[in-house]
């Protein structure tokens, strides 16, 4: 009887332990969808500014963590964002290892710990901003660094051309993807109203397609860098921002992404309140 009951504690142990894990790593991941929002509803207001003629700084991430830093309670704004970027990433590396079952395939897990490496750099990058490291070099400066530096290495021309032609497909799969709402799968839609739905989906859509193209088109500059052997046409967030008001559509494209960049970050709102985690 004894025995009985131990093992009965010990299962009802694990099976708040495993209760504990989830509403903590649903919390940070949810945490992490309203981070990744305020920076891309920022950015997109950024390069609104730069389409119109009224100012702006870099339209990229370190743009809009000096914007942040600029208003009332900036600094703690700055660690509210390091909370919530590290938050996303310890979500997405949980998603990578702890996650199981035959939906989770190796790519899935893979792509899950990609993430989480991507938002660990974001989140110690804005820990040295919130610290007064300050903005550091341009991103484009930066992804111009890292094409001067891949080329010099033995076949850098060819792996640069890999990373922009990988930076395309990226592009066109997000673009794709959110045109064909796959995002609906990992929304619980069913706790939405009709309305709610049709919002959600249009913020989804909109914004997807404009940060697929964003993607795209950053894709493009580092494979034309690749082909000409020339870093300086490689380009950051800012600079290929900026590139779409020098198409023949003038500033109206630019503002057309930037619009959908705000879509996007208004979508990761909603992801942080109906997304399955």
């Amino acid at each position: 009887m004894r025995s009985s009951h131990t093992r009965g504690g010990g299962g009802a142990a694990k099976s708040a332990a495993r209760t504990t894990q989830k509403e903590t790593l649903t919390a940070a991941g949810r945490a992490g969808f309203i981070a990744r929002g305020v920076v891309y509803v920022l950015i997109g207001l950024l390069s609104l500014r730069i389409a119109v003629g009224s100012g702006g700084g870099r339209a990229d991430r370190q743009g809009a963590l000096h914007e942040i830093a600029t208003k009332p309670f900036g600094e703690a704004m700055l660690w509210a964002l390091v909370v919530g970027f590290g938050a996303m990433a310890l979500w997405r590396g949980s998603r990578a290892v702890l996650t199981r079952g035959p939906r989770r395939k190796a790519g899935s897990r893979a792509l899950d710990g990609g993430r989480a490496v991507f938002y660990a750099s974001v989140c110690w990058g804005t820990a040295v901003y919130a610290a007064g490291g300050g903005q550091g070099s341009s991103g484009n400066a930066q992804s111009q660094d890292w094409t001067a530096s891949a080329l010099e290495l033995p076949y850098g021309q060819a792996l640069v051309g890999a990373a922009g032609c990988l930076l395309i497909g990226i592009g066109v799969v997000l673009a794709v993807r959110a045109a064909l709402r796959r995002f609906l799968r990992q929304l619980n839609t069913g706790a939405m109203s009709p309305r709610t739905k049709e919002v959600v989906t249009a913020l989804g859509v909109g914004g997807g397609v404009a940060r697929g193209v964003v993607f795209a088109a950053a894709g493009v500059f580092l494979l034309v860098a690749a082909v000409r052997f020339d870093p300086h046409e490689a380009k950051g967030v800012d600079a290929t921002l900026r590139s779409f008001a020098q198409t023949p559509a003038g500033p109206w494209l630019l503002v057309a992404v930037a619009l959908g960049l705000i879509l996007f970050g208004a979508f990761s709102f909603a992801s942080a309140r109906w997304r399955r985690l």
